[in-house]
């Protein structure tokens, strides 16, 4: 427990933050939660059940707060924004994924947030896992050497939430607050499988290897959707690897959720499945490595995230494993393929 708590607001009161994010804070030692801003009528119901001093519809007013962090969990074309104007006031920011939505705007708040000094945190669960952490490890040592080519694809039982019928997720996060349909099957906030899912593994990606996209050449699929269900781009990464990153939607309800990340190096290859819970290094000198991983280790929870957040704050720890930079990356990747979809297909920058 730090000596002086983090007094923490919280801008979204939505179903990610109410089944998640507020849970975790409530129980924190090292937290006060001093304000939630949202909108509609359960607004007050929510500043009671997790105890917050006082609730708002008004942003300014929250940031304005005293206050020293900060939760956006909001749609996600508004993330931007609303992290802006917290990073202005010397806050600490929690923000949501994906951080937002075109290149641009992440590596501006990537700016604003190395000239502010203060604790960025995108909340990718994968990337504080033992057995991602233990692969980082290898990757880290050298144990492949140079990465030559990549293959990143995700697959998830989200069909029903980007085509408008979130039932299956809300009953998944108990959560007492819907989904809003827009956040995730409006393609003007952002909606679709590779804003909602392909950022969680291409986060995974980058974190684990440094890598960054160069150009993408990429296409999507709605199949009848309001937004994407399947993704799939042809990326050349800078120093030259080459990879894939693919996505789809229609796994059926139930199913685990897979990421699959094969890494190809000058001296060897890693696999990393998080469905099968396996991370395996071979080797050209004929060693090899296999990570023990618990079962059930590979499911998806966003339990250390948010709570890393406070103890990078208060000290506590010091490893961000999906810091700003590591969000940027994503987001510029994704934001290179939706471009290159929307233009046919052809080769597009990031």
């Amino acid at each position: 427990m730090s000596e002086k708590k983090v007094r923490l607001g919280a801008i979204g009161a939505g179903w990610w933050a109410t089944s998640n994010h507020f849970p975790l804070m409530k129980d924190h030692p090292d937290v006060e939660l001093v304000g939630v801003c949202g909108i509609g009528d359960g607004l007050e119901k929510i500043r009671e059940k997790f105890g917050f001093d006082f609730a708002t519809e008004d942003a300014d007013e929250l940031l304005d707060a005293d206050i020293d962090a900060v939760i956006i969990a909001t749609p996600h074309d508004l993330h931007h924004d609303l992290a802006s104007r917290a990073l202005e006031r010397g806050l600490h920011v929690l923000c949501e994924k994906p951080m937002t939505l075109t290149a641009d705007d992440a590596w501006d708040l990537a700016q604003r947030a190395e000239e502010a000094g203060t604790v960025f945190l995108v909340p990718y669960g994968w990337n504080y896992k033992p057995f991602t952490i233990a692969a980082k490890r290898i990757l880290d040592s050298g144990a492949i050497g140079e990465i030559q080519f990549v293959s990143c694809n995700m697959a998830s039982p989200t069909r029903g939430l980007f085509g408008s019928d979130p039932s299956y997720m809300l009953e998944l996060w108990s959560s007492e607050t819907a989904p809003d349909p827009t956040t995730w099957s409006s393609p003007e906030h952002g909606g679709g499988y590779a804003h909602g899912q392909v950022t969680h593994s291409s986060a995974l990606l980058f974190w684990l290897t440094g890598l960054r996209a160069a150009s993408v050449a990429g296409r999507v699929s709605t199949a009848g959707a309001p937004v994407d269900l399947f993704d799939a781009g042809v990326v050349h990464f800078e120093g030259g690897a080459l990879g894939s990153v693919t996505g789809a939607a229609t796994l059926a309800d139930g199913d685990r959720y897979q990421i699959d990340i094969r890494l190809f190096g000058t001296e060897g290859t890693l696999m990393i499945d998080v469905e099968r819970e396996r991370v395996s290094l071979s080797r050209f000198d004929g060693s090899r490595e296999e990570i023990e991983i618990a079962p059930g280790e590979g499911d998806y929870e966003c339990l250390v995230p948010p709570v890393r957040f406070i103890d990078l704050i208060t000290g506590c720890e010091t490893d961000n494993n999906s810091d700003v930079t590591v969000a940027a990356r994503s987001v510029e990747l994704i934001d290179a393929l939706l471009r290159s979809s929307a233009a046919g297909g052809v080769e597009t920058n990031v």
